[in-house]
């Protein structure tokens, strides 16, 4: 892949293969079969859909974005057990001193070079005020001749969200949909509803949006036709960029 290409594979849930710069780098990791279950003390996630590319066709990865290890769906089994494969995990501060080995805690805002990409750690919030089930990072992917990357993480929108486009434009975000919702933190959802992505095409007016973790667990709320009719509504259809499940994506 010549490095002034970008292309996203999009594999499952939060899951996507970005190819920047020369470089693999592959978001929230989650490759177990479909059907498996998660159960913890105060819920169970059921996943429901299979990856659409194996773990074992993944190219050697030069990154691993991780927005957080302590929830199955954005760090299942199979995803955990090839984080030692990639050359450095990005992660949360927390969330690298529980991994140990080849992660690399960063906080909103640090930055660290990759080869050619300058790699920022962007701010989230996982949940409403007051009721955030994080720690959570997300990131901005920035190379010479590529366009800008926003990768959300889990997170809902909120301000230090839209402050991030005033700071470093970017061409592409890549958004944790689904507005996902379990029992535990009552209704309010965890990752941008429909509704919010829309308050961010509006506010980020040059940026493509790729959804992702959209579909793939059954706590999320929404889906792909309730994303595509709330942009539509808004005029902002063609704000959207879908990336078909194991289909290589190339944007200029």
């Amino acid at each position: 892949m010549p490095d002034t290409d970008l292309a996203i594979t999009f594999i499952n849930g939060p899951t996507a293969l970005l190819e920047l710069g020369g470089l693999a780098l592959l978001t929230d990791p989650t490759f177990d079969p479909a059907g498996t279950d998660y159960p913890t003390p105060v819920y169970t996630l059921h996943k429901t859909t299979a990856p659409a590319l194996a773990r074992d066709a993944l190219p050697p990865l030069g990154a691993v974005l991780l927005s957080h290890d302590h929830h199955f769906d954005n760090l299942d089994h199979a995803g955990r057990a090839l984080l030692a494969s990639a050359r450095v995990v990005y992660t949360t501060v927390a969330g690298a001193e529980r991994l140990g080995g080849n992660a690399v805690g960063l906080g909103p805002g640090q930055v660290v070079q990759l080869g050619g990409i300058r790699v920022t750690a962007t701010p989230g919030r996982h949940g409403p005020p007051g009721g955030d089930r994080g720690p959570v990072i997300g990131f901005v992917l920035q190379h010479p001749e590529s366009p800008t990357v926003y990768v959300s993480g889990d997170t809902v929108w909120y301000d230090e969200i839209e402050a991030i486009n005033r700071q470093i434009p970017i061409g592409i975000a890549c958004l944790n949909m689904g507005a996902a919702r379990v029992q535990v933190a009552g209704p309010h959802p965890l990752t941008f509803t429909a509704e919010e992505g829309v308050a961010l095409a509006r506010a980020w007016p040059a940026t493509t949006i790729v959804p992702l973790h959209f579909d793939g667990w059954e706590h999320f709320s929404e889906g792909r036709k309730e994303i595509e009719q709330c942009f539509e509504a808004s005029g902002l259809a063609h704000r959207l960029a879908w990336c078909p499940p194991g289909v290589r994506r190339q944007f200029a």
